[in-house]
């Protein structure tokens, strides 16, 4: 088809005046509507438009040679309309005159300009094409002529504004800027810079249907500033990214520099030359075969990877972490069994339970000629300050091991035993394999701090994670998260802690040789403090023991019974190193006369002392008083019980923050006695009329358990038959309403707790017996007297005294 060009030969479109918009051409009330896609026409603006739908093109046709060659122009609401109606159409277009039109075989080229705002307020025809009824917008002068200076400082800025679009936009011609500076007219250079910028259609539509000046210009200025925000911030992001990348280049660049002068040198490149050590690590590391296809695995990987990835580095610490690990390194135990227990009883004093156990494991290892002999996971457990950490690296050195130590106190995140995934952004193996790592040996001694201390949370239970840990029939094939291949760790020796195993997991427990550390007796703290305390305190203080000072034996067991009543020995060290330290300003200050510690100088340097026996005798010196014995996770202690009578009717009150168990062994107390009364020479009737009060003092601190049964019972006896308890005599058993005597636990704490307050005399269950022959040491047996016991009756016999004789009772 042949293409033509129709030009219009009548007069062109004039305009007069110098006012906003007066324009001598008029507007037909009726036009034809040209629907227009993606673009928004504005007055006094030309244009180029496409035509390609077929009732558009018969619509320019008929324009065309029409007589003022006017249409309408509105914009779509949704572009992929194929076939608009009027009500598909905005309400508010332009007036606007066909300049040229190109027909071509598929569509017309148009030139149109933009006339005047025009509203459509009436479809007076569908087909073949839209004609509408419309109403002129004509410009709306919304200032004053005082504001006329408002009115250019808003153009001004809009023209500033623009330009700085075009200046930072990529895709607008910067031919654009000039509109700034040649449309004086606020309306036309409002109009436009709308139909140029390239913002929502829905924003140029309300640009167009705002007919006011002044409001288009400042609706106007807000959106141009936004889009200097976005296309500077996007010219910001730009630029950082431009200088990644030419970083990047920069160092590629480099680094092939690099490579070509290895290869001209003869050198090989950097990278080749870490693959090449990484492989012979690998193979010097002597891996299981496992670990060893793992590594060379993921060094291939490496091989094929730049060096500036984020997985090169994550490949490299992994295979760093494999070959460091000690596969294959190992120490010799040392099977010299009197050597052993020489360094065994030269780092500690006592503890022969633990001693014995090492030395039998030892002699195992040494007569068992073939195959593998299962260490023993080993649980010491006992109070604060007893030397549980201590006799762990004592153990390792006497069998040549190296010692590593891990505290569990706190720790909540079950990848602290067993690691991190690799996926994890800077993980690392459990502290079991760093542990390991650390030590530089495949068999030390891995001592596990205060397991009885691990807490469980969101992240996972770590008790539970030391279940595989601490099985000889597991640990074998650990698998850490990081390492994903197994690790044996039967050859490690674990010894763990605790104070109390009642909050370690069951079948945890279960998985360990239970090993209680009860505490000293006066006699070994003495040792302890002769053989080790004394001599590490004098040389942190810088003194000597002869030219300085000098411990004597009254003067160390004045500080054990005096200033420390504990299980263990940390107090005792503390007061030692006070002593030292007031001995060591005296020689500051110039004494020069050595100090001898006894009795006196103790009182001196410390003041007077904080326990005392005479409390004993003090606190049962009347009726109603008895003292019991009792346990606590720090060691054993003594339990003074005090009952009292006052009138009332049959109400029993105890007080002392105490347990459920140990109410109800209060009640059956007072059953007993009221079932035996006569027995015990008291009236039958003593409870018709009397409220009887249980107290135990030291009420801020909780107290249960069912060993102070017989203790009750002796206090409400002694209260109601007015006999008083033998001093320095204390007591522990359950009872039974019956009025038997039940065993107990924690016999050796309690012993040891009644022994440094000064006890003379101790009643026991006589099923106890056997615990008081195996666990107390002779020294303190030779020293109290045991009291086995079967009833009630047989602890009040011995335990209360005669009833004293009234003044001016008559003799016979």
């Amino acid at each position: 088809m042949e293409e033509k060009i129709i030009e219009t030969k009548e007069r062109p479109f004039e305009f007069e005046g110098e006012g906003l918009g007066e324009r001598s051409i008029a507007i037909p009330e009726e036009l034809s509507l040209l629907p227009i896609k993606d673009t928004v026409l504005f007055p006094m603006v030309v244009m180029p438009l496409i035509v390609s739908r077929e009732s558009s093109m018969r619509l320019v046709d008929d324009a065309v040679v029409s007589d003022n060659r006017i249409i309408a122009l509105a914009t779509l609401k949704d572009p992929s309309i194929e076939h608009p109606q009027f009500s598909d159409i905005y309400e508010v277009g332009v007036a606007a005159a066909i300049h040229t039109m190109l027909r071509l075989p598929e569509h017309q080229r148009l030139i149109v300009q933009g006339l005047k705002r025009v509203k459509f307020t009436q479809c007076v025809q569908n087909d073949p094409y839209i004609r509408v009824k419309v109403e002129e917008m004509p410009e709306i002068r919304d200032w004053t002529d005082v504001e006329e200076v408002e009115i250019e400082a808003l153009r001004r800025n809009v023209g500033s504004a623009f330009q700085k679009v075009v200046a930072l936009s990529p895709a607008m011609p910067d031919e654009l800027q000039n509109i700034a500076n040649s449309i004086t007219k606020p309306g036309v250079l409002a109009d436009t810079i709308a139909l140029h910028l390239p913002i929502e259609l829905a924003e140029k539509q309300m640009l167009l249907q705002t007919p006011g000046t002044r409001e288009r210009l400042r609706s106007l200025l807000a959106i141009l500033i936004r889009e200097v925000e976005v296309l500077e911030l996007g010219s910001k992001i730009q630029s950082q990214v431009h200088s990644e990348m030419g970083k990047m280049q920069r160092e590629y660049y480099l680094r092939e520099q690099l490579k070509a002068i290895h290869r001209e040198l003869g050198d090989g490149d950097e990278r080749s030359v870490e693959v090449e050590e990484l492989k012979t690590k690998i193979a010097e590391a002597r891996m299981s075969e496992e670990a060893d296809k793992e590594a060379n695995r993921e060094l291939e990987r490496l091989r094929h990877m730049s060096p500036s990835a984020p997985e090169y580095t994550v490949s490299r610490t992994y295979i760093d972490w494999l070959v460091s690990l000690p596969w294959e390194t190992y120490t010799q135990d040392n099977l010299d069994i009197r050597q052993v227990h020489e360094v065994l009883n030269e780092d500690h004093y006592g503890l022969d339970k633990v001693k014995d156990r090492i030395l039998e494991y030892l002699s195992v290892r040494k007569f068992k000629q073939e195959g593998e002999t299962r260490h023993p996971i080993l649980c010491f457990t006992g109070p604060p300050g007893v030397g549980k950490t201590s006799l762990g690296r004592s153990i390792a050195r006497a069998l040549g091991r190296k010692f590593v130590r891990m505290s569990l106190g706190g720790i909540r995140d079950e990848a602290e035993i067993r690691g991190h995934r690799r996926t994890y952004v800077g993980a690392l193996p459990g502290q079991i394999i760093q542990n390991i790592k650390r030590s530089g040996s495949h068999n030390p001694v891995l001592m596990l701090d205060e397991i009885d201390k691990v807490g469980t949370d969101f992240r996972g239970d770590p008790s539970s994670a030391l279940l595989e840990v601490l099985d000889p029939e597991q640990n074998s094939s650990f698998r850490d998260h990081y390492l994903e291949v197994t690790f044996d760790l039967s050859k490690v020796m674990f010894i763990t802690t605790a104070n109390v195993l009642d909050t370690v997991l069951p079948p945890l427990r279960d998985r360990m040789e239970v090993l209680e550390i009860a505490g000293y007796t006066e006699e070994e703290k003495l040792e302890i403090a002769k053989r080790h305390l004394i001599p590490k305190q004098l040389e942190e203080h810088g003194l000597k023991k002869i030219k300085h000072i000098s411990f004597l034996k009254e003067g160390i067991l004045e500080l054990i019974r005096g200033y420390t009543r504990e299980a263990g020995v940390r107090n005792l060290e503390r007061q030692i190193a006070s002593m030292c330290r007031k001995a060591a300003r005296e020689f500051a200050e110039g004494r020069t006369k050595p100090v001898k510690i006894n009795k006196a100088q103790v009182h001196t340097y410390l003041g007077a002392p904080r326990h005392t026996f005479e409390e004993l005798a003090d606190r049962t010196s009347e009726p109603g008083i008895a003292v019991g014995l009792a346990w606590t996770p720090v060691g054993g202690d003594v339990l003074f019980i005090e009952a009292t009578r006052m009138e009332g009717g049959k109400n029993l009150t105890i007080t002392g923050q105490l347990g459920e168990v140990m109410k109800e062994s209060a009640q059956a107390a007072l059953s007993y006695v009221r079932s035996h009364a006569v027995e015990l020479g008291i009236a039958s009737n003593f409870y018709a009329k009397s409220d009887l009060h249980i107290h135990v003092p030291a009420g801020a601190i909780p107290k249960d358990g069912p060993s102070a049964g017989v203790t009750m019972v002796t206090a409400i006896a002694s209260l109601l038959s007015a006999r008083k308890v033998r001093p320095r005599l204390a007591m522990t058993g359950e009872i039974t309403l019956r009025g038997k005597v039940l065993p107990v636990g924690g016999v050796k704490e309690k012993v040891l707790a009644a022994h440094r307050a000064g006890v003379e005399t101790i009643i026991v269950p006589k099923e106890n017996r056997k615990d008081v022959d195996e666990d107390v040491s002779q020294d303190v047996r030779n020293e109290i007297k045991f009291v086995y016991v079967e009833d009630v009756a047989q602890v009040l016999q011995e335990a209360l005294l005669p009833k004293e004789e009234k003044i001016g009772r008559r003799r016979s």
